[in-house]
């Protein structure tokens, strides 16, 4: 309920105004009041004398009804703010004496501008807090029913207990000793002094330099209310105090192993993100404003949308971090023509119809990685490498690789090999009359070529005759942010968790990539959509990335404990389907693609693992990280690629002399694609008598939901 700001209530003087509200808050100083003339008792003669006209409820900010003029003199009141909406700020300084007021900083108030009490429906905001109870009902409700009939997807028990066991490790590294626990309490109390003693000289209108600034392109802190606001100011100070004090202690115990260290950071990296301010309505001035402008309808809009996602997650949160319903499979994702020309238990495969009269008589075939779908290749007309790669004269074929169930516990990477590699280069055959290829193979997909190459390598099995791989690791010596996930306590967990259904739910391996970036894709999801009560925009990319897939049992068990665990590749020790692998036996011409800014397949992993191969690899760089830096089209290039010799020596060094290029790194690829094999044909249209098409691409595995 409103009061209408211009009704007056009956009074004394006719000459007396209202207090004017300002920023939400009524402001009442001796400049701004209506001076009313009266006799001097002494002199007689007439004079200005200021009246407090109106009291301000705080918490309302509505004009109240005044008291009649006083005839006597009344000393000009102090400066009196009142904040809304909450929460409410300190009182400020008791004013100066001097004749002028010196220029003031940005107060408390200043921040609810936007939201003056007086516009506040709070009957709206009641009715709207009984909706958000009732909507948080039904979540509640929607959790227990999953939880009851046996359908949510396992909870955090496992992960809770390795973090408090990691953390543990750095707490009992800091407390053994009291001269080293006395030293670290004494930095965060030191730095806490000095943020009250800027907030203090704030709050008395002084200029006061920040103690401790968040990052500059932190978007958590972007509203201006966090700076000009000294108690939001503090908060987010006092965040980032905290924040970096307890990442340096994660960081400096010294005498934990490195794994354990590696551990504890990126569970603290966790904690730090879930408790920024930033997170919560009543320490957010964006959240507060939004609140009481739109009377709590925003808080309803996103706990029905959090109930949603329970549901969609089956009893655990599913974030929802695009609008998926703005897109559908074949209408504008993975919309380049084509046809599905075979299938078996694991595969389908996909060849693209031509757009040229003429192709390259050498097929390309692609093997994408089984973690998400092949459709980060195929986005839109205007992202995808493989319409592309149509146009510029490959005949383009693509595994889609099987979701798997209970059904494929059993085939595990030798599997992968013959049943999805191996099948694809009979019918890549069959269709063309090309007993030789070229491949890609892209993320894991790329580990599995790697081997099925050196597999080939020592039965001497020619049908591939290059390869490019994209963001690829061989060797995991430094397997990247992943790592923390492996051990083998984890891997035992994760085994265990496996063998019930015979598949990795894909909820835990969209979780695990969510929680390396946890500001970007988990907590402002959870601001945007849970707080601000919005849908959150349709992208391409983040609906593909949101599209999870299971992992097969032995598939998973293989590849964990081979490559991460164990790195047995580049040490020689890796046996697939009875063969010992070894990469210095592939001798083929290899395009090796990094990207700078990857966090899952790092650049100078991926720089090490190409010095093991025994052919010519031209190592590209490219700008962005593991997704961007190769979804790079031609059209909009957003980043720039690196060129040099044959990998040999230090990475630095390399990246030191390497040439830059801008612009996309496609066609530098396509032109040494072209020089590998330049004999061109007649166009080859999808299918042939002994393979008729089966579907229409995309096909129908990559519809299958986890």
């Amino acid at each position: 309920m409103t009061m209408d700001p211009t009704a007056r209530p009956p009074r004394a003087s006719t000459r007396a105004r209202t207090a004017t509200a300002k920023s939400g808050a009524v402001k009442t100083t001796p400049a701004e009041t209506t001076p009313a003339k009266t006799a001097d008792a002494k002199t007689g003669r007439g004079r200005k004398k200021g009246v407090a006209e109106a009291k301000a409820a705080p918490a309302a900010g509505l004009e109240a009804p005044r008291p009649a003029a006083d005839p006597r003199p009344t000393p000009a009141p102090p400066r009196l703010v009142a904040v809304s909406p909450p929460p409410v700020s300190p009182p400020p300084a008791a004013p100066r004496p001097a004749a002028a007021p010196a220029a003031r900083p940005a107060e408390p108030g200043d921040a609810m501008s936007a939201c003056p009490a007086s516009a506040i429906d709070f009957d709206a905001l009641a009715q709207n807090m009984a909706r958000l109870v009732e909507e948080g009902g039904k979540a509640v409700a929607e959790y227990v029913r999953a939880h009851e009939q046996g359908e949510a997807k396992g909870g955090l028990a496992d992960e809770a207990a390795d973090a408090v066991r990691s953390i543990g490790r750095i707490a009992e590294y800091w407390l053994s000793d009291p001269q080293r626990a006395v030293a670290a309490q004494t930095q965060l109390s030191t730095r806490f002094i000095e943020l009250w003693s800027m907030t203090l000289r704030r709050l008395g209108g002084e200029e006061a330099a920040p103690v401790a600034e968040p990052a500059r392109n932190d978007k958590r802190f972007a509203d201006p209310d966090w700076a000009k606001n000294p108690i939001f100011d503090f908060l987010r100070q006092a965040y980032t105090i905290t924040a970096n004090w307890a990442n340096d202690l994660a960081a400096k115990a010294e005498t934990v192993d490195p794994h354990t260290r590696d551990k504890a950071q990126f569970y603290v990296r966790q904690i730090i993100s879930a408790l920024s301010p930033s997170n919560f309505v009543a320490t957010n001035p964006e959240l507060i404003r939004a609140t009481f402008q739109q009377s709590g309808e925003n808080l309803v809009r996103g706990m029905k949308m959090l109930a949603e996602d329970i549901k969609a997650g089956g009893g655990s949160l599913k974030i929802r971090q695009s609008d998926g319903s703005k897109f559908q499979l074949g209408v504008n994702l993975a919309n380049t023509p084509g046809k599905v020309v075979f299938r078996n238990a694991l595969i389908e495969l996909i060849q693209y119809a031509p757009t040229t009269e003429k192709v390259l008589a050498r097929p390309l075939l692609i093997v994408p990685p089984w973690i998400n779908k092949f459709y980060i290749l195929d986005l839109n007309p205007e992202k995808s490498f493989i319409r592309w790669a149509v146009e510029q004269g490959l005949t383009v074929f693509t595994i889609s690789w099987v979701n798997p169930d209970e059904r494929h516990a059993d085939k595990d990477f030798a599997a992968y090999m013959k049943e999805g590699i191996f099948a694809a280069l009979e019918v890549i055959e069959a269709i063309t009359g090309e007993r030789k290829v070229t491949a890609i193979g892209y993320c894991v997909g790329g580990t599995l070529l790697s081997c099925t190459l050196a597999w080939m390598a020592a039965r001497g099995d020619d049908r591939i005759d290059s390869a490019t791989l994209f963001t690829t690791q061989v060797d995991f010596a430094d397997p990247g942010d992943l790592r923390v996930f492996v051990d083998e306590e984890m891997i035992h967990t994760i085994e265990a968790k496996m063998e019930d259904k015979g598949y990795l739910e894909g909820s835990k391996m969209a979780t695990a990539f969510n929680m390396l970036r946890p500001n970007d894709l988990i907590w402002s999801y959870w601001v945007n959509n849970y707080l601000k009560g919005k849908e959150p925009m349709p992208f391409d990319l983040l609906t593909w990335n949101s599209d999870s897939t299971r992992m097969p049992r032995a598939n998973h068990s293989y590849y964990l404990r081979n490559c991460y665990l164990e790195n047995n590749l580049t040490r020689g020790k890796m046996v697939l389907d009875g063969i010992t692998l070894d990469l210095a036996k592939v001798k083929i011409p290899i395009y090796d693609l990094a990207a700078r800014e990857d966090h899952i397949a790092p650049a100078k992993s991926v720089f090490v693992g190409a010095k093991f191969f025994g052919g010519p690899v031209r190592y590209v760089l490219a700008g962005s990280g593991h997704i961007a830096g190769v979804v790079n089209p031609t059209t909009k290039p957003k980043y720039q690629y690196w060129t040099g010799p044959q990998p040999t020596g230090d990475y630095e060094a390399w990246v030191a002399s390497a040439k830059e290029t801008p612009g996309s790194w496609w066609p530098d690829w396509i032109a040494w694609i072209v020089a590998q094999a330049p004999q061109m044909t007649a166009a080859r249209q999808p299918g042939s008598a002994a393979y008729p098409p089966l579907a229409d691409a995309p096909g129908e595995y990559v519809r299958m939901k986890a």
